[in-house]
């Protein structure tokens, strides 16, 4: 619950903030250009994600990657529309102890990913955004790994263990340097990941989570 009010707080700050400067956005170009120009670039960076649900608190941040394609289409004087298509990896590590022992699950769950955001500059080489995601999961593996570091069992998980699609909202800030972008977001899951069976017990029905470091090359 308190991830989710610190969420709605972020998202509410955002929005506010958004509104508030609106009037004195800057364009979204680069010093050498006189116009606003459609962008298109490359971007790659690390995801540091988790899973999260209301009843379960034993769970440990991984660290994934994302890399994919944007472009930035100026809508008006500081504010932009960013698609993207990014392969971004999620999952969670969840620590469990039974009569078989101790131990924790890795989850690695690859999504083929698509956010959609709303760009405003605050100043001339800084800008939030805000948006939802839509990602479809291309890969999915648990990993048993016991208290001495030993895998137990790797397991090869399909859509039918998994729910296909995911998505949720997005909210960040970005550094414009020229033609580069540094930047950091909060991606907060809304769909349940694993269906009713093993997966979702293994799961306990949480929702993606990830905060994502990235970098970006326009051109």
């Amino acid at each position: 619950m308190k991830q989710k009010k610190v969420l709605v707080k972020v998202i509410g700050i955002t929005l506010l903030s958004a509104i508030t400067i609106r009037a004195f956005s800057q364009e979204q170009q680069t010093d050498y250009e006189n116009k606003l120009t459609p962008k298109f670039g490359i971007k790659g960076g690390v995801n540091l994600t988790n899973l999260y649900a209301d009843d379960v608190n034993d769970e440990h941040m991984k660290v994934g990657g994302n890399v994919g394609v944007f472009a930035k289409l100026p809508i008006t004087k500081g504010l932009s529309i960013q698609p993207e298509v990014l392969y971004s990896m999620k999952g969670s590590q969840v620590n469990y102890s039974n009569l078989l022992g101790d131990g924790k699950y890795r989850f690695n769950l690859n999504y083929v990913e698509v956010p959609v955001l709303a760009v405003i500059n605050v100043a001339k080489n800084f800008n939030i955004h805000a948006g939802g995601y839509a990602a479809f999961l291309a890969s999915a593996k648990i990993k048993d790994v016991d208290n001495n570091g030993d895998v137990n069992g790797v397991k090869e998980l399909n859509k039918d263990d998994f729910q296909t699609f995911d998505y949720g909202l997005v909210g960040g800030f970005g550094f414009d340097i020229s033609d580069v972008t540094l930047g950091a977001r909060y991606n907060y899951g809304l769909k349940e990941i694993g269906r009713s069976g093993v997966s979702g017990q293994l799961v306990n029905n949480a929702k993606n989570s990830a905060i994502s470091l990235y970098v970006g090359f326009a051109f």
